[in-house]
């Protein structure tokens, strides 16, 4: 595999510059300072700040985009052999990386490399992670996969001491990094289009584990079915959390504020420390929470640090983001899009203000639909009133015969008020017409389900 030398910077092309985690890892090269060139379908956001630093931005793949100079491409998981450009580097014989392996070379510049793991809570525990070392001043270098405003964006380059990530089990790419510190937020079924089941992706977290060192630290949250099995033998130290006062970290007696925002009482290895105030919603919360004060007592953050910290985090976009209201209807947004973010996420509205719960869901990708059709219905019927509009397909084109009608008729089977509602217009005419003063319209799901609150409000 090449490897960049980060002391001679070089120029870089990065196939898929517009993803959220792509755009940030080039910023971080351009801030060493790198000559970055890239390539995304679409005008975003996040190329035109990349533009705005200099980078030059191609819209469109094509092969002319690769131009002479360039000495090293970076492509995503979700390019494919075909592509053009991917194509015409290869008959150049520039050499080429994964996303992945250029976030596992940078965190090898660093001292503490706080890889976060988990099939949920990986962005919200980041980002908790992260306003706890600002609070310490510990100066950290962030990539979270999505936009935290008190780093103005997903991206901050700090010092040479604490890198903090993300780490994604989807294609094994997080078998690329080498943390010091790992952090297993909880391990599910998911991505059943690359991993087999759940042993499967079990077998990836114990490879995962395995890349800490003998002098790093592996934080497990205890309440992992058969978790010992996953760290036996690991060569890092291991510190758990959960619901237990069996784990190092755990909680108790968690009270809600009037918009769904817990506290609770925490306690290390049994001991009552203090009382913790979180600024995000939801118990599922509590437990991120944990898992970032683990981290930042096994990195020398401090309690003190944490308490503001988390208190201070009031969440990223997507994740129970309040887009505004419209005729006394509160519009939420929220990334959920598996049966266990949807129920967590709606156990977290019934401590929110509301008359009614009304989800508007769109399902992301055919494979997990089909894995989860039951599922997805048993954690919907949480809500008093469920639209569905299509599925969004991501780099999925097969359909697998399945259909956003067949949840809305599970969900009919139990007695829930539901709908399919094909299109994004088919939907706002429906919560213009049915939802009114006093409801909690939760828009959620990982594709474009957000414009149907930003339409609304006229964002």
């Amino acid at each position: 595999m090449y490897q960049i030398d980060f002391t001679k910077p070089q120029s870089v092309h990065f196939v898929g510059i517009g993803g959220i985690s792509m755009s940030g890892l080039a910023e971080i090269l351009m801030d060493e300072g790198f000559k970055i060139s890239g390539s995304d379908a679409h005008e975003s956001e996040l190329t035109r700040h990349l533009e705005a630093k200099g980078a030059v931005v191609y819209y469109g793949q094509k092969a002319e985009n690769i131009k002479d100079g360039i000495d090293a491409v970076v492509y995503t998981a979700a390019i494919h052999e075909d592509n053009p450009e991917f194509m015409e580097v290869k008959r150049r014989g520039i050499p080429m990386m994964s996303r992945a392996e250029l976030l596992g070379q940078m965190m090898k510049n660093y001292r503490e490399a706080i890889a976060i793991a988990g099939t949920h809570g990986k962005t919200t525990t980041t980002s908790m992670v992260t306003e706890i070392f600002m609070e310490a001043d510990n100066n950290p270098t962030i990539s979270v996969g999505g936009i935290l405003n008190s780093i103005g964006g997903n991206i901050r380059v700090g010092g040479p001491e604490f890198f903090v990530t993300e780490a994604c089990e989807y294609t094994n790419s997080f078998l690329s990094f080498y943390p010091t510190m790992a952090v297993i937020l909880n391990i599910e079924e998911d991505h059943l289009d690359f991993f087999k089941d759940i042993d499967d992706i079990r077998r990836s977290f114990r490879q995962f584990i395995e890349k800490v060192p003998e002098n790093g630290t592996i934080i497990m949250n205890g309440t992992i079915e058969n978790w010992r099995e996953l760290t036996a033998g690991a060569a890092g130290k291991v510190v758990t959390f959960g619901n237990s006062k069996e784990n190092d970290y755990s909680f108790d007696a968690v009270v809600y504020d009037e918009y769904a925002r817990p506290s609770f009482d925490l306690y290390i290895k049994g001991e009552k420390k203090e009382r913790i105030s979180l600024g995000v919603q939801g118990e599922h919360n509590v437990y991120n929470a944990l898992g970032a004060i683990a981290v930042a007592m096994e990195s020398g953050a401090g309690l003190e640090a944490a308490g503001r910290g988390l208190l201070k985090f009031t969440g990223t976009n997507r994740r129970f983001e309040k887009k505004g209201e419209l005729k006394g209807i509160t519009i939420i947004d929220d990334y959920a899009h598996h049966p266990q973010e949807i129920e967590a996420t709606l156990k977290a509205a019934e401590n929110y203000p509301h008359k009614r719960i009304c989800c508007a869901f769109q399902p992301h990708t055919y494979t997990r639909t089909k894995a989860f059709m039951k599922e997805f219905a048993q954690a919907l019927s949480l809500a008093d009133c469920v639209m569905l509009t299509d599925i969004y397909p991501a780099r999925e084109t097969d359909t697998l015969g399945v259909s956003s009608a067949d949840i809305v008729a599970l969900l009919k089977e139990k007695g829930v008020d539901a709908w399919y509602l094909p299109t994004f217009d088919d939907m706002e005419k429906f919560i213009l017409e049915n939802c009114t003063q006093g409801d909690l319209l939760i828009t959620m799901g990982a594709g474009d389900i957000v414009k149907v609150g930003e339409e609304l409000l006229g964002l």
